[in-house]
């Protein structure tokens, strides 16, 4: 089964994709992983890639298709995948098809543009261990110090909310667009977001399920 997760940048695919992942025993590839390892590398590819992210900008499909490719290549990969954060245009979703990739299902998690502000700008990481937080959902025991390493807390740069304004607007501009793409296919599931992460992550799993 080959499934893609559609979203705004925080609507929670990667905490639902985990709950199809653990499901149906599917990798998760996260083009937004695939881009952060790219970056960590120090390549003249990883330093390229950052100059957009920085900017809350789309990188460009060229770069993160080939980065995509190398990853479907592998094992793990050939009896299915979900893919999250990728395709993010319709371009993209072309690009998957030349390459002989046929999608079954698309969930698109539908959350408020206010509520994902909120959501993104009170997280927090340990840049020492990775530890994440969040000021109102899970905050650390003592302000902005991580409860692992007592080592200072701090925003993403791609969480503040300047930045997180600037990609909604990219995602209403060039990604929503695949809604219409893939109904007119009928392979579009929607989900609306709960207040209870628990019942979203129900009616995700009879989303994937349901013909």
């Amino acid at each position: 089964m080959k499934l893609i997760l559609l979203g705004a940048p925080g609507a929670g695919k990667g905490t639902h994709g985990a709950a199809i992942r653990d499901q149906y025993h599917l990798p998760i590839i996260s083009t937004g992983d695939l881009i952060r390892k790219a970056i960590q590398s120090g390549t003249d590819l990883g330093e390229k890639v950052k100059s957009y992210v920085s900017a809350g900008q789309l990188v460009p499909d060229e770069i993160v298709i080939n980065i995509l490719k190398e990853r479907l290549q592998q094992p793990d990969c050939q009896d299915g995948y979900i893919l999250d954060g990728f395709p993010r245009t319709i371009a993209q979703a072309r690009a998957l098809e030349e390459m002989g990739i046929v999608i079954d299902r698309v969930i698109d998690l539908e959350v408020d543009d206010q509520s994902i502000v909120e959501r993104l700008s009170g997280r927090l990481v340990c840049s020492a261990c990775g530890a994440s937080y969040h000021t109102k959902y899970s905050p650390p025991k003592e302000p902005n110090l991580c409860d692992n390493c007592k080592k200072p807390l701090s925003r993403r740069q791609d969480d503040e909310p300047a930045t997180i304004l600037e990609r909604l607007r990219v995602y209403h501009e060039q990604t929503e667009p695949l809604k219409d793409y893939y109904e007119a296919q009928g392979k579009l599931r929607r989900v609306i977001g709960q207040e209870q992460v628990q019942d979203t992550t129900r009616l995700v799993l009879a989303a994937v399920a349901s013909e």
